[in-house]
This record gives structure tokens, sequence and C-alpha cells, in this order.
């Protein structure tokens, strides 16, 4: 699955402008709620730990329209509490956003 960085500035443009400062501003909270998550995800050894910051991933990827990350994040979802298959994934998404 391939991720799109400029996905993210895509969205974040549409939502608010060409304000660079602003957009340079939701892009670190985006990717540190994003970091949150997996970290929380890495973290959970429950169920229930596990789908709620899964669920709150995708809730977040949605809300920039970022799907590939949605899709792993859904897929998190449905896996066992601390897969690293999952986990090495979901990072490996996460810093190919990093990089635009």
């Amino acid at each position: 699955m391939s991720y799109d960085p400029g996905a993210l500035h895509a969205a974040l443009a549409a939502a608010v402008g060409e304000d660079s400062a602003l957009i340079a501003d939701l892009r670190v909270a985006f990717m540190e709620s994003a970091a949150r998550q997996i970290d929380l995800l890495g973290r959970a050894r429950c169920d229930a730990n596990w789908e709620l910051a899964a669920w709150r991933l995708k809730g977040l990827a949605a809300s920039f329209g970022l799907t590939g990350l949605m899709t792993l994040a859904d897929e998190a979802a449905q896996a066992a509490p601390g897969d690293p298959t999952v986990l090495r994934r979901l990072r490996a998404a996460l810093a190919g956003l990093e990089q635009s």
C-alpha cells in the first residue's frame, strides 16, 4: 500500500486555504496525535484499549481524507493487541507522512 504524503498537505490547504503557518501548525498537531495513537496501540495489552486507539487513529485519518491510513487503522482494529506487523506498517505510514 502506498502513501501519498501530499494528501495531508492538500487536505490541510483545503480546510484552511494557503495560510502556510496554520497548515504547519495543523500538520504538527495531526502528526503528534497520530503518533500518540500509534504509541497507545504499541502499549495496549487488552482488546478494548487496542480497538479504542485504532478507532481514534482511523477517525483522525478520516478527518484528513487519508484513506491509506484509515485502511491500516481499520486493519489494526481487527488484529490482536500488540500485533507487530500492524504496528510496523502503521509506523511506516506515519514516517511516510512525515517526509512531505
